[in-house]
């Protein structure tokens, strides 16, 4: 059997002391960088592994980030945070953190889970997705003092304002270029399928689509419709606005999900084009939102979250408020991010 490496080895092969290894691994603030990256590589050429429950012992701290997993939806949008959870699982781990993994159906089940694993495994901070208005979570973790960011804007407040830190993507940045997109290919009455009043992201998607119209001289009133976010839901509101006479020509949708709804409502008798130049009719341009592997696979033209790179702004944001890096008389950090839109056979 293969003889156990300990950190005398590691301080042995470094040339250093056993507690500079220590601090090396757990307080690396306290440590040259040189002496550092010394014991980094030892500790890579040895194969070291640190005792994770000794080392919870001695800091205080688990380097554990707790994350809900999101409910299966319709296997299409669901996609998304789940490539935000390998960004982050990959982020965490290279500042040391594994990632912790629960499940709630409610604001109400997942403030009950966070007192569970509090007192069960000790994550020393969450991981907010989904955030919406009135969000019982950020307040629960507000009051009892416990280290968290939240993947979503604060709706509830004055975002750059809040008093918690966050990431997110501007989707009303998106919905503003996929317009822009359909604009500069002719297209003039462009309509937008969205969710019903009171999603944050949804309403932040809708105000880039209805402001960049406005801007180009075109009321955005009557052209959108509010559903729910399923494939039958868009196919309905795109019927619903094609065989109307307003002359929609183009679709930008909240989701992938409407989006492909959209593109089937597009293959029914009568919808599937609408004049060109000349008498010659061109297909309806419809834009979703994700860029999910289900709009790659049809073609559809798509607005993409750059999901690694606000995984890892989390874990950053993390980092300094675990490491007592923040500065308490500034208000917590936020970080924006705009997504590119990919272009493809529908738009």
């Amino acid at each position: 059997m293969t003889e156990k490496v300990t950190i005398a080895d590691v301080a042995r092969l470094a040339g250093v002391s056993r507690q500079t290894v220590s601090n090396a691994l757990n307080s690396p603030e306290v440590v040259r960088e040189e002496t550092r990256q010394r014991v980094l590589r030892a500790v890579e050429e040895l194969g070291y592994r640190v005792n994770q429950a000794a080392r919870q012992m001695r800091t205080g701290r688990s380097r554990l980030i707790a994350i809900r997993i999101e409910p299966d939806r319709d296997g299409i949008n669901g996609s998304v945070l789940d490539r935000f959870l390998h960004g982050l699982t990959e982020s965490a781990a290279l500042s040391g953190y594994r990632v912790l993994l629960y499940t709630a159906d409610d604001d109400q089940a997942e403030v009950d889970t966070f007192e569970d694993l509090l007192g069960a495994y000790e994550p020393d901070a969450f991981v907010l997705t989904s955030t919406h208005h009135g969000d019982l979570r950020t307040t629960w973790l507000l009051n009892h003092k416990v280290p968290f960011v939240t993947f979503g804007r604060p709706w509830s407040a004055d975002s750059a304002g809040a008093a918690h830190a966050w990431v997110d993507v501007d989707g009303a940045a998106g919905t503003a270029a996929a317009t822009r997109h359909l604009l500069d290919a002719g297209h003039r009455v462009i309509g937008f399928l969205g969710w019903p009043p009171g999603s944050g992201v949804g309403e932040d998607r809708r105000e880039g689509w209805a402001r960049t119209l406005a801007a180009a001289g075109v009321d955005p009133a009557g052209l959108s419709r509010a559903t729910g976010d399923d494939v039958a839901d868009g196919e309905k509101a795109a019927h619903d606005l094609l065989r109307s006479d307003l002359g929609v020509t183009a679709l930008v949708c909240v989701s992938d999900s409407l989006a492909l709804g959209a593109l089937h409502a597009t293959r029914s008798p009568g919808l599937g084009g609408r004049p060109g130049g000349g008498a010659v009719e061109r297909p309806v341009a419809v834009i979703g939102f994700d860029d999910t592997p289900v709009a790659k696979a049809v073609g559809l033209t798509s607005l993409s979250q750059p999901l690694t790179q606000a995984a890892a702004h989390c874990v950053a944001l993390l980092t300094t408020l675990l490491d007592g890096q923040a500065n308490p008389g500034e208000p917590p950090a936020n970080v924006l991010l705009e997504p590119s839109l990919v272009v493809r056979q529908s738009a």
